[in-house]
């Protein structure tokens, strides 16, 4: 775009800008009481959402934060039995977290957490049931729990929707460790669900886009071995 066409929208926004402008203050002198009225009604509002969130949230969520320290370092240990219904003492176990601090962050990690640990007690079922349920919204937190999904379905001998899930687990992820990591497992997810055509392609993408990442640089093997299974 040339300088000129440029210097010229921008007038044509602001022309525009200024034309909403006027056809506001029209509307506002017109209904001044009802919308006074109505922003009334919105910062009302707004003011309990911020006193909810700082007063009763925050707050909420430090202790929920306090209350699964313990938990997390049982779950690195795979003592996944007390990390779900603590442990008698002072830790109170990931189901009571999310009863106890609903609605908190920490206690959508708990249940994240628990998902991943009655996978790893072979309940599969009430595994996928707590990690579908995971809000998240973190860019790395969110597909690394995808990737837990897509590890039941592998336990569950679905692996062609493992595969799936692995691969959009790595294109939410966009990242250097965690794509390659999920590229691999969709790959190899493929493989065995006798869909060679696919795992190959998985796999020369990986090695593409990844070249320099440990699971780009095997990635020539498990081509081969795609290639020569689909003899």
């Amino acid at each position: 775009m040339s300088k000129k066409q440029s210097e010229a929208r921008t007038e044509k926004n602001l022309e525009n800008i200024g034309d909403a402008l006027t056809s506001s203050e029209q509307f506002i002198e017109k209904n001044q009481k009802a919308i006074m009225y109505g922003l009334g009604v919105v910062v009302l509002v707004v003011l309990a959402v911020l006193a909810y969130h700082n007063l009763y949230l925050k707050p909420k969520n430090e202790n929920a934060q306090a209350a699964i320290y313990r938990g997390e370092r049982y779950f690195q240990n795979k003592l996944d039995s007390l990390a779900i219904f603590g442990d008698g003492n002072d830790y109170i176990g990931f189901e009571e977290v999310m009863n106890q601090f609903g609605g908190t962050k920490t206690a959508d990690l708990a249940r994240a957490y628990a998902g991943i640990s009655y996978s790893r007690l072979g309940d599969n079922e009430k595994a996928l049931d707590y990690l579908n349920k995971f809000k998240g919204g973190d860019k790395l937190i969110t597909p690394a729990i995808s990737g837990a999904v897509g590890d039941v379905y592998m336990n569950l001998d679905q692996s062609e929707k493992a595969a799936s899930i692995f691969t959009k687990a790595a294109k939410d992820a966009d990242d250097l460790m965690l794509s390659p990591i999920f590229y691999k497992k969709a790959g190899l997810a493929y493989l065995h669900a006798q869909k060679y055509d696919k795992a190959t392609e998985t796999f020369e993408m990986l090695k593409k886009r990844y070249m320099n990442s440990p699971e780009g640089q095997e990635a020539d093997k498990y081509i081969e071995q795609a290639k020569l299974s689909k003899k």
